[in-house]
C-alpha cells in the first residue's frame, strides 16, 4: 500500500475517534479567547473617576477597608490598576474581588460572579468535562491524549493536502476558497482550505497545550535547553502524614503596616505599568511578592517580580522575563502561547480563530467521513435488505436468505406453501442440478426448486446472517 494511503487511512480512524472531544475543546477554546477582557468588562461599573483626585490611600488601608467591608475575609493579594480610573482591588479568595475607591479605600463592590463562574465552569469543561476527584484525572487524560491525536492530524492532513501533481488546476480547490461550493465539494473545500491556511497557528496552540496536559511535556522544556526540571510537590497520603510539629514560637504575623513601603516602590519602579499585583504573605519570614504588568496579564516577556523582605521593607529582586533561565522561558512562552497571549490581542484573537477552524475541522471531517464511509456502507445494507427485486435464482450458493413473497398464481403456489415455503421462512441455496434446478434448504428440510419457479420467490438477505 502506497505511504500516502496508510497516512490518510491513519488520519481518517484517528479523526473519528477523537473528533467529539476535539469538537468540545475547540468551542470552549473559542468561548475563551478574550477571557480576561471580558471578565473586566463585566466589573467595568467600578471603574470610575475616585472621590478625591490626585490622592492615593495606603496600602494598609485598603486592607483595614477590607476588613470594614468583611471582618471574617482574609486577602490573598492587592491588585492596583493604573489610569484615573484605575481601582484598587482585593482578592479575597474564592473568586470574590472586592474593589475599592483609590483615594478612600473605601468598598464600591464584589465583582460579577456570574461571568467569572461561567469561565470556570468553560475552563474546567476544555480541561477535564467539569468532573471532580477521581474522574477529573481520567478526564485530562482524555482531552491531553485528544490533543496529541488532533496534532497528529493537523501534522498528517498537511501532508495529505499537497495533491499528487503539482498542477494549479489541483491546487486552486484546496487553496481558495469557493463560496458557491455546495454539499460535499463545500466540506472538501472548507476542510483543506481552512486547514492549510490556519495549520502553523492551529499546530502551535496544540502543541503548547501538551505542557499543560503532561508533566512530561513540561519537563521537555526545560532538558531540551539542558536544565533540571523543578521538582513538583510529591502528595503524602493521610496516613504516612508525618505528626505536625508545633513549633516552640510562632514568627510574627504580618502587618498591614508594612506594604506601603514596597508598594510605593513599586508603583515607581516603571512608568506605564497597567497593574501592580501585591501577594501577602501570612508572617514576615515569607518574602513579600509583588508583580508588575505592562500587558493583560498573559504577556510574560511584560511583567517582572520585585521581592521584598515582609520585615525590613528592603528589596531582595528584581527578576525580568529575560532573567529567567531559557528551561523557564520557554515552558512560559508555550503556557501563554496556547491562548495567544504572549502575543497580546492579535494572539488572542489568532487563537480565538484557530480554535475556530478547528471547529470547521472536526465539522467538515466527520461530514466527509459520513458520506465516503458510512452512508454508503448503510444503502448497501439497505439495498441488500429491502430490494424487493431480489431473486431466489440471483443468490449465490450457501447464502442464506428470507422469503419476502411469492410472485405466482395461488393455486400455483398451493404445493410450495405445503412443504412450508412460506414468507418469512429461511432459505439457502446449496446446490445445482445438471438442468440447473435448486436443491435449497428450507428450514432443516432440503428440496429441489425448478429454475422457473426459484425465479418467482422474491427473498431478501436474512438478518441472522
Amino acid at each position: 500500500m502506497p505511504f500516502r494511503k496508510i497516512v490518510f487511512w491513519i488520519h481518517l480512524p484517528v479523526g473519528i475517534a477523537a473528533g467529539a472531544v476535539i469538537l468540545m475543546m475547540s468551542v470552549t477554546g473559542v468561548l475563551l479567547t478574550y477571557q480576561k477582557q471580558v471578565t473586566e468588562w463585566a466589573d467595568r461599573e467600578y471603574w470610575v473617576a475616585p472621590t478625591v483626585e490626585d490622592e492615593r490611600a495606603l496600602p494598609s488601608q485598603f486592607l483595614a477597608g477590607v476588613q470594614a467591608y468583611d471582618a471574617e475575609a482574609e486577602v490573598r493579594r492587592i491588585i492596583v490598576y493604573s489610569g484615573p480610573e484605575g481601582p484598587v482591588a482585593a482578592d479575597l479568595g474564592g473568586g470574590r474581588i472586592l474593589y475599592m475607591d483609590p483615594s478612600t479605600a473605601e468598598a464600591r463592590g464584589e465583582n460579577a460572579t456570574r461571568m467569572r463562574g461561567f469561565f470556570s465552569a468553560v475552563v474546567g469543561l476544555h480541561r477535564w468535562f467539569n468532573f471532580d476527584g477521581e474522574g477529573r484525572a481520567n478526564a485530562r487524560a482524555i482531552t491531553g491524549w485528544s490533543n496529541v491525536a488532533f496534532l497528529f492530524m493537523v501534522l498528517s492532513g498537511l501532508y495529505l493536502w499537497f495533491p499528487r501533481r503539482f498542477k494549479w488546476q489541483n491546487f486552486k480547490p484546496i487553496l481558495l476558497f469557493n463560496p458557491k461550493a455546495k454539499h460535499k465539494a463545500r466540506d472538501f473545500n472548507w476542510h483543506h482550505v481552512f486547514g492549510f491556511w490556519m495549520a502553523i497557528p492551529l499546530a502551535l496552540v496544540i502543541a503548547s497545550a501538551m505542557v499543560i496536559s503532561f508533566p512530561w511535556a513540561s519537563d521537555l522544556a526545560y532538558r531540551v535547553n539542558g536544565e533540571s526540571p523543578p521538582q513538583r510537590r510529591a502528595s503524602t497520603p493521610p496516613s504516612q502524614a508525618a505528626e505536625p510539629v508545633v513549633p516552640e514560637a510562632s514568627p510574627p504575623v504580618f502587618e498591614d503596616a508594612m506594604l506601603n513601603t514596597p508598594l510605593a516602590a513599586a508603583m515607581t519602579e516603571v512608568d506605564d505599568w497597567r497593574a501592580i499585583t501585591a501577594f501577602l504573605p501570612e508572617d514576615v519570614d515569607a518574602p513579600l511578592r509583588i508583580d508588575i504588568d505592562r500587558g493583560w496579564g498573559g504577556e510574560p516577556q511584560k511583567r517582572h517580580t520585585l521581592t521584598f523582605d515582609a520585615a525590613t521593607g528592603d528589596e531582595t529582586s528584581n527578576a525580568t522575563f529575560q532573567d529567567q533561565s531559557r528551561g523557564r522561558r520557554l515552558r512560559t512562552f508555550m503556557r501563554f502561547a496556547h491562548t495567544g497571549e504572549f502575543f497580546g490581542i492579535l494572539g488572542q484573537t489568532l487563537a480565538g480563530l484557530a480554535s475556530l477552524v478547528g471547529v470547521l475541522l472536526v465539522w467538515t471531517g466527520l461530514a466527509l467521513s459520513w458520506r465516503r464511509l458510512a452512508r454508503p456502507l448503510l444503502k448497501r445494507l439497505g439495498d441488500r435488505r429491502t430490494s424487493p427485486d431480489l431473486r431466489l435464482v440471483d443468490i449465490p450458493l450457501g447464502e442464506r436468505v428470507s422469503l419476502v413473497r411469492i410472485d405466482m398464481p395461488a393455486g400455483v403456489m398451493d404445493p410450495l406453501l405445503e412443504k412450508a415455503m412460506s414468507p418469512g421462512c429461511d432459505l439457502c441455496p446449496i446446490r445445482r442440478t445438471p438442468s440447473g434446478d435448486r436443491i435449497i434448504e428450507v428450514d432443516g428440510s432440503v428440496l429441489t426448486v425448478r429454475h422457473e419457479v426459484a425465479a418467482c420467490l422474491c427473498v431478501r438477505h436474512s438478518r441472522r446472517q
